[in-house]
């Protein structure tokens, strides 16, 4: 299923974009002291983009757009958005960004999913062997804990502490371990890395620097539902 947005029209508009089914993503990067012009920009791209869509009997849907401006603190306070209603994180392929990059509304949404599945490997854990317990630690809890980790690049030391926390509390449940025991050891006999560990390494080895740019986020979701359809 294509996009239904046409790409001329968005590449028309000087954007970045990323097009999918039913999502279409804009970016514009700009420095704080332009915020009042890139914003003009985006309004007219947008006019662009909304006369295209009446043209083709097409419906924005407004209840699911989002604006999320991105940037370090210092950045953002130089600026006045009370022109714009931006968000404080937004969804990207099941990852949430939050406004500085941090990544806390990203790792509290693993966390909460996280303990959820080990709760439950807990409950039926005296009836698993330990090759079973670990097969489904692995498969069901990993692939949540680990998912897009290469973008947890250099994040604050307590948001890598809080993954870690839930990877020492998986490896527990699957070897039936204390609390009070020792985790090096525990993970060691597991064969898994450290979160701090884990997250390295899934980084290309690239020297890498926050740009000084703002980033500017429109997120834009579509109802595949003519004019005629809605006055039905």
């Amino acid at each position: 299923m294509k996009s239904l947005v046409s790409p001329v029209v968005i590449s028309s508009c000087s954007l970045n974009h990323h097009l999918y089914a039913d999502d279409i993503q804009l970016f514009l990067s700009f420095l704080p002291t332009h915020f009042d012009s890139s914003i003009d920009h985006l309004h007219n791209s947008l006019d662009q983009i909304l006369s295209w869509m009446t043209a083709n009997l097409l419906t924005f849907n407004s209840p699911k757009t989002e604006f999320l401006l991105i940037g370090l603190s210092k950045q953002l306070a130089k600026i006045n958005n009370s022109s714009l209603t931006t968000t404080h994180s937004a969804r990207n392929l099941g990852f949430i960004f939050d406004e500085h990059l941090t990544f806390s509304d990203q790792i509290s949404s693993v966390s909460k999913s996280c303990y959820y599945h080990i709760r439950q490997l807990r409950c039926i854990r005296p009836y698993l062997d330990t090759k079973t317990a670990s097969t489904i630690a692995t498969s069901i809890v990993y692939p949540k804990h680990d998912y897009c980790n290469s973008l947890y690049h250099h994040p604050p030391k307590s948001q890598i502490t809080r993954l870690q926390q839930i990877q020492n509390s998986l490896a527990r449940a699957v070897l039936k371990a204390p609390k009070s025991s020792h985790i090096t050891s525990i993970l060691r006999s597991l064969h898994w890395l450290k979160s701090a560990l884990n997250t390295s390494s899934s980084h290309l080895p690239t020297k890498f620097s926050q740009p000084p740019n703002l980033t500017i986020r429109y997120e834009m979701f579509f109802n595949v539902r003519s004019k005629a359809d809605m006055s039905a």
